[in-house]
């Protein structure tokens, strides 16, 4: 079923409580199975960025170390981490442009690399914005 969840994502957040380090432990299963049935064009994984929620409250294992949070991050193939609380509304935006950020980045790179192949062509901006040449009148399509 994670397959359909899944289809055409090109970023993910994957999500635990530090108050529960049972919920960590399935960090590794949950991201595995995000490499395992999604990919970018290129065949590289999306993504991932990892939010250790409720940081307003008592936290335990690995996530009192931020060097081993790091460490940790780097070796399971994570974007980056936060401590968020989505309760305080801590680190929720940072966290979603730094996503974004990597998202945009890989789609510029991929882009660039698909510049030569003429089965693929970027919208023109005045498409992407309706504006197609015709008249106010009619009903617009940019396809």
């Amino acid at each position: 079923m994670t397959r359909v969840y899944y289809k055409e994502a090109v970023g993910a957040f994957i999500v635990f409580d530090v108050t529960r380090v049972a919920t960590f432990d399935a960090v590794v299963k949950w991201k595995g199975d995000l490499d395992a049935k999604v990919q970018l064009p290129d065949g590289s994984p999306i993504p991932c960025v990892l939010l250790a929620n409720k940081c307003d409250q008592q936290k335990e294992g690995i996530v009192n170390s931020p060097t081993k949070m790091e460490e940790y991050c780097r070796e399971k193939g994570f974007a980056g981490w936060f401590e968020t609380s989505a309760k305080e509304n801590i680190n929720i935006e940072e966290a979603a442009r730094s996503l974004v950020n990597k998202i945009l980045l890989n789609d510029k790179l991929l882009q660039s690399n698909d510049s030569k192949d003429n089965d693929k062509f970027a919208l023109d901006h005045k498409i992407a914005n309706g504006e197609n040449g015709r008249s106010s009148g009619g009903k617009s399509c940019a396809c």
